[in-house]
């Protein structure tokens, strides 16, 4: 999955409109996760670290977009499909990832209402941080080997920090943990392949 993923990035960021497209890309998905943590959290039960982790989402969104203008490119305002690659598969990606590992916790874990919505945002989240710290880094590898002025260094220093904080609260939900996150990445993985395809 890497070398495809690698090439595809590497004629990615040959083509400044397409990069634009790509950049504009991440920070919508980056924009999507920080809206779902909102959208999850207790009307009164937030934790600093619900609100660090929603803030450094949106922030990366932030500094994605904001990255586009060091390639040149006008017209980057919105989220409309035009200005995204593979926008069908970008926009449902997070969403039926969220429905697949909310079927499979209710299933092996038997919960509902705001318990079921923690241990699904455990386990996404969890599958996400492994996806970024394999994504970005490769993309910053195409990034320095090309000279480009685009860096993503401070998010994946971020996103390693997130995956730590996730293990971290996934030990204290369920001593059997490894074995439901590994399914959580399963379920990301087909997502993940069928996106790439897309690009």
């Amino acid at each position: 999955m890497s070398e495809t993923l690698a090439e595809k990035l590497s004629n990615i960021v040959r083509d400044p409109y397409t990069h634009a497209k790509f950049l504009n890309t991440l920070a919508f998905m980056e924009n999507a996760g920080a809206r779902k943590i909102s959208k999850f959290e207790h009307k009164t039960n937030v934790s600093l670290l619900i609100l660090k982790h929603a803030a450094e989402e949106h922030r990366h969104a932030y500094y994605l977009k904001k990255q586009i203008g060091k390639l040149g490119q006008l017209g980057f305002e919105s989220f409309e499909d035009r200005y995204l690659i593979a926008p069908k598969e970008s926009r449902y990606y997070l969403d039926l990832l969220d429905v697949h590992v909310c079927k499979y916790v209710k299933t092996h874990f038997g919960l509902s209402g705001y318990a079921l919505k923690w241990a699904a945002y455990l386990f996404v989240t969890y599958a996400i941080e492994v996806r970024a710290d394999e994504l970005y880094p490769i993309y910053q590898n195409i990034l320095q080997t090309t000279a480009s002025k685009i860096q993503v260094k401070s998010i994946i220093v971020e996103e390693e920090g997130h995956l730590e904080e996730m293990i971290s609260q996934l030990q204290s939900f369920a001593p059997d943990w490894e074995i439901h996150a590994q399914a959580a990445i399963q379920l990301e993985s087909a997502l993940f392949a069928h996106w790439v395809n897309a690009l």
